[in-house]
């Protein structure tokens, strides 16, 4: 309203309750849109974060460490959603159809931090964002136990954290929190998805050898897998638990070499799942046994070498060749591939698509009071995605998405450099998840 005006800004908002104010005024979008239609009370950084012509999202990824090269897949996805959120892209509106310029028409900022997969320096980083940013928005993870600390920082807080890459149970589980939410697939759902192909791939009754790394994502994957081909009569010949950044796995590689397993089910990720199938195959175990990854590494295939992932089933996120399948992801992957000169990964792909749901989120809140914006990842409504159509469920801020089964190519069979799996499955993502309780999810207050 023009300064001056003879209504006040009390009278206005009256008219709105009472319907006093004209449907032609409601229909332009002031009502709802407006920075003074309704009044909350501040918390986190709320108002503070969004007072000004532009917001602020704190991104902690390892830049070093073992899993950096996921780090940077995973970054760049962020950054060239910022850019395509900022500038109105067509495809951000394709997931966000309130999108325009920008998030409620305010520049998307950002700054960047090396959280190293350590927990305590993400939130170190996090935490500064918060007091000297006024972030409106917390993200990033390659390690579960990153996310479940960043989870924990959120809640007290009252500050959103869109998980970057979290595959433990736990995230969405026993440790959720009201202002967490994860899109990426996870240890339940990669298990239900990848069970069923390696029981009709290799038997029933059959023995399996773990290789687990030794924390939250490792110890639920690894359960979530043994629970599933126990259905089938399969029992756990070894299970051997190994650091992060483990530097050489001789010790826990003999005694799989020696445990008289049918399938070794390498759960390690990053450098340690690149390292440890390189070792693997130098102690000859895959002479002896065959090869499953059940929650993919990106760049695994690359960075392997010799053709180690040939005829080895995965489950993962995404996989650039679904472009021929989802004209949405057509449009990630080209885009990705003009910027960056390579095909992404599902790392990139999946931070890409956490800040366009979240932009579809806050549009459709109409502000980024948090308690609000929550509320509309919490009302079920179906989104268009890479992957096709999903939404959140509201009782554990999961995301119900699909997951895809690929298969490693032999290096004669490739098309081009990049041509590393077949897709076999693209599996609906309902059927695979557990109840919303099983894994002891308390979501916790709004305010």
């Amino acid at each position: 309203m023009k300064k001056g005006s003879s209504t006040s800004r009390r009278t206005f908002l009256q008219a709105v309750a009472t319907g006093a104010v004209s449907s032609g005024i409601a229909a332009s979008g002031l009502v709802g849109r407006s920075s003074w239609a309704k009044e909350y009370p501040p918390i986190g950084t709320y108002p503070a974060g969004s007072s000004g012509n532009s917001v602020f999202i704190g991104i902690s990824v390892p830049r070093t460490g073992t899993y950096a090269v996921q780090g940077e897949d995973e970054l760049k996805g962020y950054q060239l959603a910022v850019e395509h959120i900022n500038a109105g892209h067509p495809l951000i509106k394709a997931i966000s159809p309130k999108s325009g310029k920008g998030v409620l028409g305010k520049e998307v900022k950002y700054g960047v931090a090396d959280s190293a997969a350590k927990p305590n320096t993400a939130v170190q980083a996090q935490q500064r964002f918060i007091t000297e940013n006024k972030a409106v928005l917390m993200t990033g993870s390659t390690s579960s136990a990153v996310a479940v600390a960043l989870n924990k920082l959120a809640q007290r807080e009252k500050v959103l954290y869109a998980a970057g890459i979290s595959g433990s149970n736990d995230t969405t589980g026993k440790d959720c929190v009201r202002y967490g939410v994860r899109q990426c697939f996870y240890g339940q759902t990669a298990a239900a998805a990848i069970g069923p192909l390696v029981v009709k791939t290799f038997g029933k009754g059959k023995k399996a050898a773990y290789l687990t790394p030794d924390y939250t994502y490792g110890h639920t994957v690894t359960k979530s897998m043994e629970d599933y081909l126990k259905t089938a009569g399969w029992t756990t010949a070894t299970n051997q638990v190994a650091p992060l950044g483990a530097p050489d796995y001789s010790s826990y590689l003999l005694n799989i070499a020696n445990s008289g397993a049918d399938v070794l089910l390498n759960v390690n990720w990053g450098h340690d799942a690149v390292l440890s199938t390189q070792q693997a195959k130098q102690f000859g175990i895959f002479d002896k046994m065959k090869l499953v990854v059940p929650y993919q590494t990106p760049f695994l295939a690359r960075e392997a070498g010799g053709g180690l992932l040939s005829g080895v089933y995965a489950a993962t996120d995404f996989w650039w060749t679904l472009q021929d399948k989802y004209p949405l992801a057509k449009m990630f992957v080209e885009a990705f591939d003009a910027k960056y000169g390579y095909k992404p990964e599902w790392g990139a792909n999946n931070a890409y698509m956490e800040f366009a749901l979240w932009a579809d989120a806050v549009e459709r809140a109409g502000t980024f009071y948090p308690p609000d914006v929550i509320k509309v990842y919490e009302d079920g409504h179906k989104i268009q995605s890479t992957v096709g159509e999903v939404y959140f469920r509201a009782a554990d801020h999961q995301l119900v998405r699909p997951v895809i089964i690929v298969r490693g190519k032999k290096p004669a069979d490739m098309k081009n450099k990049e041509d590393f799996y077949d897709v076999v499955e693209v599996v609906p993502g309902e059927p695979l998840m557990q109840k919303p309780d099983a894994f002891g999810c308390k979501l916790g207050d709004y305010t």
